[in-house]
């Protein structure tokens, strides 16, 4: 993210800024620079380069806030220093929301959309969820150990990774911990040997989308109608549902030991996840970015009007 053009460009565009609004305070006697004359304009656009910058590169914004809260505190300080009234109270009136929203989304709760529809059916393409940043322990970068207060994730928590090989938030269900046995056979799924306990629910009919690639390297998108299978499954104290869909991924019986500090996740969607299963792979302890729950808001599309019928826990 910081050697992204888009963001060196709009981290030196709000620093020209903050540079010409200082010295013109100091200085009151200045004549206003073009850059403090559009200090607004500028300071508008550099940030929406760096907030573009950070969404396309899935950077943490939590780093830029934390950043930002140590440049607006120095800034407070040097008007005490200089005895200077409106330096002093403009960045003290930035200071103090940026730092809340700082610990409010590196410690407690982080907004987050899902991409994809791997955790269907309860969490859908589209969902707005938030992250509990505090569940398995305080750290301020989106990955690492936790520093303080550290716990482990628990078996069917609705956990939110960070995949070694893709910077991109993921949301899969924690299915087996360091040295456990996965066995998976007839999509029935064994944990050291134990089966998972389901239940039936109910048969649905869905959609699915294949992507095929020809030799000409073009990729073309068709879509299917299939038939679902819901069923509850318990792992541990939890309790979910799960949707295996008839004739997709029939595979001979699998089997994985999970290395020590590295978890297990599958998606809910069991046909259609990117998992341990497959590319995702064995997740570290340090790539635990938080656990999912509660669902806040659904907004499938741009077009779309955002929903809030799904509100409430996520299971």
């Amino acid at each position: 993210m910081i050697t992204d053009p888009l963001f060196i460009f709009g981290m030196l565009g709000m620093i020209l800024c903050l540079y010409s609004w200082i010295k013109f305070n100091i200085k009151e006697e200045l004549k206003e620079s073009i850059v403090v004359k559009n200090i607004s304009t500028i300071s508008f656009i550099s940030g929406a380069f760096v907030l573009m910058s950070i969404f396309t590169n899935s950077g943490d914004l939590g780093i830029v806030l934390f950043f930002g809260s140590i440049v607006s505190l120095l800034v407070m300080l040097l008007g005490f220093i200089l005895k200077n009234k409106n330096i002093t109270t403009t960045s003290r009136g930035y200071f103090i929301p940026i730092f809340l929203i700082f610990v409010l989304r590196t410690f407690l709760y982080e907004p987050y959309q899902i991409p994809s529809g791997s955790m269907e059916p309860q969490l859908k393409k589209g969902d707005f969820l938030l992250v509990n940043k505090f569940a398995y322990g305080l750290k301020i970068n989106r990955i690492g150990i936790p520093s303080f207060l550290r716990s482990e994730p628990q078996y069917g928590d609705p956990v939110v990774i960070i995949p070694p090989h893709n910077p991109v938030p993921y949301i899969k269900r924690l299915v087996g911990k360091p040295n456990d046995v996965i066995r998976i056979i007839n999509k029935q799924l064994f944990v050291n040997g134990v089966p998972l306990e389901r239940s039936f629910i109910k048969s649905e009919e869905i959609t699915l989308k294949k992507r095929y690639l020809y030799s000409s390297g073009e990729t073309i998108v068709r879509e299917m109608n299939a038939t679902g299978d819901l069923f509850y499954e318990r792992n541990g104290s939890a309790e979910y549902i799960i949707r295996n869909t008839r004739n997709e991924n029939q595979q001979y019986p699998q089997e994985w030991v999970v290395p020590d500090d590295h978890y297990f996740v599958m998606g809910d969607n069991r046909d259609n996840s990117n998992d341990s299963t497959k590319d995702v792979g064995f997740v570290p302890r340090a790539n635990f970015f938080g656990r999912a729950d509660i669902l806040w808001m659904s907004w499938e599309c741009w077009t779309c009007i955002p929903s809030f019928g799904k509100v409430g826990k996520i299971n």
